[in-house]
């Protein structure tokens, strides 16, 4: 069935959207590393969630392994902007690797919080996704203490052994909303429990979500650019739809249901923090050959976060011929 025509077709452009300052240093990382040392280059797990950006490194000599232990010794790997654990530095040393560790730094952040828990003696509820490459690292830091909680459900059944000595923490990429019921829960059920000196859901991450809500109030439907496995991403077609507005996540414009736009007026468009621009604009030819000629940038927030490149960089600078 063909759109509806409509008097004023209007694209609204969700601004901040796209690239975090932590997945835009991890990027470059590899691309910085591809360029002093030549391929191969080992990436360990995919250096961002997105299908697009790891095509295109793999197609300048980046090689994604699943474990550090497929990378032959002596070489150099790259691990990814959601972090590791100890174990997988352990490995690598053994392996004789040369590591650059392009964690996002608000990672760091928490995998510093839970071993500073763990020292304290604490048990620590880790508010997560089972299963996520950052939930992984983060646990990592010290499984004997960490217990996951993963939604307002689990919040409210999860039984520590000593509730005088708790603490919480959170992946950095979650919904803000979801992820304040869960504390708020677990608060009432344990007065005592503390949380990190200041909230682990990233900037970008609650930056993202607030635009998205604003680009929903005004959008009769919602494109969120950015793959499946993107935690972020998902959560900003999930916001959408809490506002109650239909949104899709797809990886490109070829994902676009034409039937999607059947009848919409307004089209919302935002990206995932994983998802380069130039797939916004690629999306943006493709709603303006369908008459969504009328563009308007939301502009809800401004960004000025920026992370220097990590010490492995630098030293592989100073070490090359």
């Amino acid at each position: 069935m063909a759109r509806v025509s409509n008097t004023v077709e209007k694209l609204l452009l969700a601004a901040p959207r796209g690239y975090c300052a932590g997945v835009d240093r991890a990027v470059q990382t590899v691309e910085r590393a591809l360029e002093i040392h030549g391929a191969p280059v080992y990436v360990r797990k995919e250096i961002v969630h997105n299908k697009h950006v790891v095509e295109q490194l793999a197609e300048r000599g980046a090689i994604f392994v699943e474990e550090e232990t497929e990378v032959p010794e002596g070489e150099l790997v790259v691990f990814s902007a959601h972090g590791v654990a100890p174990a997988v530095h352990a490995n690598a040393e053994a392996r004789s690797l040369r590591t650059i560790d392009a964690t996002c730094p608000l990672v760091t952040k928490v995998h510093l919080e839970a071993r500073r828990f763990s020292r304290d003696g604490m048990t620590i509820l880790l508010i997560g996704h089972a299963g996520h490459e950052e939930v992984v690292g983060t646990s990592g830091e010290a499984p004997e203490h960490v217990v996951l909680v993963g939604s307002p459900d689990e919040a409210s059944r999860v039984e520590v052994d000593d509730p005088g000595n708790l603490a919480y923490l959170t992946q950095t990429t979650l919904s803000v909303d979801e992820t304040n019921e869960i504390i708020d829960i677990l608060r009432r059920r344990f007065p005592a429990i503390q949380g990190p000196p200041k909230e682990d859901i990233c900037y970008a991450t609650q930056n993202r979500q607030d635009a998205v809500k604003e680009l929903a109030r005004r959008s009769d439907v919602v494109l969120v650019i950015g793959s499946a496995n993107s935690s972020n991403s998902k959560r900003l077609a999930e916001v959408a739809r809490e506002m109650g507005t239909p949104a899709h996540l797809v990886d490109d414009e070829h994902e676009v249901d034409a039937s999607w736009l059947d009848g919409a007026s307004t089209v919302g468009v935002t990206s995932g923090a994983s998802a380069p621009e130039w797939l916004v604009d690629r999306m943006i030819e493709f709603l303006r050959a369908r008459g969504y000629d009328d563009l308007e940038e939301l502009r809800v927030r401004e960004e000025q976060m920026h992370f220097s490149m990590p010490a492995g960089i630098r030293r592989l600078e100073v070490t090359s011929p």
